[in-house]
């Protein structure tokens, strides 16, 4: 999803400033420990929770108390995307700041939002989690300690299916699952084994390379690609997810999951064909002098 004149620059109201510079490591809760939300400017962490939600009023304040206790470390923005229920009142609420899109944008516009805010505000880290529930996050150090060391990833994926984790997507869901990841894997002649997973951490790099474009619906297996496009590397991390806890989602309905299958197909192919935004080595530059008399 490209910028546009239609999309939100400015975030009024919301002025989490990290301290930059300062590499993350993931710290334990401990009893009676002031919540990062209400702690002074200069302990605020480099890091964001990203949590995308449109009429997720049933589960949004459990996954913010959830991210308080099992990841204080973490700063959490709620991206409202046009819920008609009581979904940004929860939040808020619940102590997480709220960015309230005017209208439904979609998943896609929801993520970029995210992105935009990390962007704009300096985090280092930022964690994509669903507001239905689905992500547990006991495991986001999972995903930190991936992203760790000097040959670290720009971006780690959690992944159902890399080994067993108890988690089972209805049938024609899986079908398409297993689809995008054999495509992608070739593609990216590394395997992948989970490309629908929303439950990902970005570094610097990613978040400003999404800030600026970012597929619209459906994103998650098209990021994979544009991923790669950008010279960027990924790496998928085993964790354990839940079903939904509320809410209905996008894919319920009869032909919805097929649907969503043949759209992200064609998506995959017209990405194929955009022009690299990095070019190969030996390519012509993308702005190059004429080479005339």
């Amino acid at each position: 999803m490209s910028s546009n004149a239609d999309e939100p620059t400015s975030w009024e109201g919301m002025t989490a400033t990290p301290l930059g510079g300062r590499r993350f490591r993931p710290r334990s809760a401990t009893a009676g420990s002031t919540p990062i939300l209400s702690a002074p400017v200069l302990e605020r962490s480099t890091c964001l929770a990203v949590v995308p939600a449109y009429n997720e009023e049933a589960t949004v304040a459990d996954v913010i108390a959830a991210l308080h206790d099992r990841a204080p470390q973490l700063d959490v923005v709620v991206v409202n995307d046009g819920s008609t229920d009581a979904t940004g009142e929860l939040a808020e609420r619940a102590g997480a700041r709220v960015l309230r899109l005017p209208f439904n944008l979609g998943i896609g516009g929801a993520v970029q939002a995210g992105f935009k805010y990390a962007d704009e505000h300096g985090y280092d880290y930022m964690v994509q989690v669903d507001g239905d529930g689905q992500h547990d996050p006991g495991e986001i150090s999972k995903l930190f300690a991936a992203m760790d060391g000097a040959d670290a990833p720009d971006m780690i994926c959690g992944t159902r299916f890399a080994t067993p984790t108890g988690y089972m997507a209805p049938i024609s869901r899986r079908t398409g699952i297993h689809l995008f990841a054999f495509l992608l894997s070739r593609l990216l002649r590394q395997p992948v084994t989970d490309p629908t997973s929303g439950f990902r951490l970005y570094n610097r790099r990613a978040i400003a390379v999404f800030a600026r474009d970012y597929p619209h619906d459906y994103p998650e297996v098209e990021a994979v690609l544009m991923l790669h496009h950008h010279r960027l590397t990924m790496r998928e991390v085993p964790v354990r997810m839940f079903k939904r806890g509320g809410g209905v989602s996008s894919l319920t309905g009869s032909g919805k999951s097929f649907y969503y299958m043949v759209k992200v197909l064609l998506a995959l192919f017209v990405g194929l064909g955009r022009r690299r935004a990095v070019p190969e080595p030996g390519e012509a530059a993308p702005v190059a002098a004429d080479h005339g008399i």
